[in-house]
């Protein structure tokens, strides 16, 4: 049970850490906000979607979706016209006021989007939950219990302390200089991603 759990720590924090689009609206909503409590629903739900995608990945549904050509052409082209879509929108994202709060503002609209971004995103679904499904099966029992709960565990570390480390760099940033190039970066990633995705094609 121990080399699952090694196992599965590795391959999370392999998964996890990379710059993604989930990854660095997580980041900058912890910059963004005011207060802690504000980008808690922002983590929740990236936390609960990853969750979510594991236990897809581990059940062996992702390689049912996965076996259609023509799905997997459906998730790529709309992921990369949704992904365009929203880099541009961050782009043209302007302060207002001394400190800025890009993409939405409203809580029901943040969980939202952070949704959208994780569920929805053909990148985390081609390869997260491609790789994560595919090493569960050298498991089963008790063994793909502990792989898959600390895949999960990790996941919600990881977003926790992503969302932290964004607000530290917000306190220090309280005219929110910084919040117009996390923006622009964030678009960057956004369409990096895209462009990405067009090449599983």
């Amino acid at each position: 049970m121990l080399s699952a759990i090694i196992h599965a720590f590795i391959l999370a924090i392999g998964l996890i850490l990379p710059l993604g689009v989930q990854n660095f609206f997580v980041f900058s909503q912890g910059a963004v906000r005011e207060k802690w409590i504000y980008v808690l629903p922002v983590v929740l739900t990236a936390s609960i979607c990853d969750s979510v995608l594991i236990l897809v990945a581990v059940l062996g549904l992702s390689v049912v979706v996965l076996s259609f050509v023509w799905m997997k052409t459906i998730l790529v082209v709309g992921g990369t016209i949704f992904l365009l879509y929203m880099g541009y929108m961050s782009w043209r994202t302007k302060p207002e006021g001394d400190k800025q709060v890009p993409q939405h503002t409203h809580t029901g609209k943040l969980i939202s989007f952070t949704m959208m971004i994780s569920i929805l995103n053909p990148h985390a679904i081609l390869d997260t939950v491609g790789v994560i499904g595919t090493s569960s099966l050298s498991y089963s029992g008790y063994e793909k219990i502990a792989f898959t709960l600390t895949c999960i565990v990790v996941s919600w570390t990881w977003f926790f302390l992503l969302a932290l480390a964004g607000r530290l760099v917000g306190v220090k940033d309280k005219k929110g200089k910084l919040i117009p190039y996390l923006n622009k970066v964030s678009a960057i990633v956004m369409w990096a991603a895209a462009i990405y995705l067009v090449t599983t094609l």
